[in-house]
């Protein structure tokens, strides 16, 4: 399993309901390469009152499918939820962009791929917005 070769800092991704409906989440992540041995690691240190524990598993799941097997040490530093429209599929859904973001960072994926992660956001992103995306 290929390593991410940079850390990268600052991955947010938003997503937000519409007119009362849809998924919400709000994650932060940092992203580094993998420790000794090369295998992924995940911390959450965003308290359960900000992002409950349920959703862990699939934010988790979400950010491992956005890596597309590349291993990294993952720090989810910051998220948000809704009582009403938050779900594990949110989370998954963000965690999959974020992975995607950090690939694209990293130099792993072609900076056009940037432009799909309309809900994403980093210092570094590419793009006529920069790190101020969508």
């Amino acid at each position: 399993m290929a390593g991410l070769p940079v850390p990268v800092h600052g991955v947010r991704v938003r997503l937000r309901h519409v007119a009362g409906c849809g998924p919400f989440a709000d994650i932060t992540v940092d992203f580094y390469p993998p420790g000794a041995g090369g295998e992924p690691e995940f911390t959450n240190v965003v308290p359960d009152e900000k992002l409950p524990a349920e959703y862990g598993p699939a934010l988790r799941n979400g950010i491992e499918e956005g890596l597309g097997g590349v291993a990294a040490a993952v720090v989810v530093t910051a998220g948000r939820h809704h009582e009403v429209d938050s779900s594990e599929f949110g989370f998954k859904t963000a965690g999959r962009m974020a992975g995607r973001a950090a690939l694209v960072a990293a130099g792993l994926l072609p900076a056009e791929e940037a432009e799909r992660l309309t809900k994403v956001t980093w210092p570094a992103k590419p793009g006529p917005k920069g790190g101020q995306g969508g």
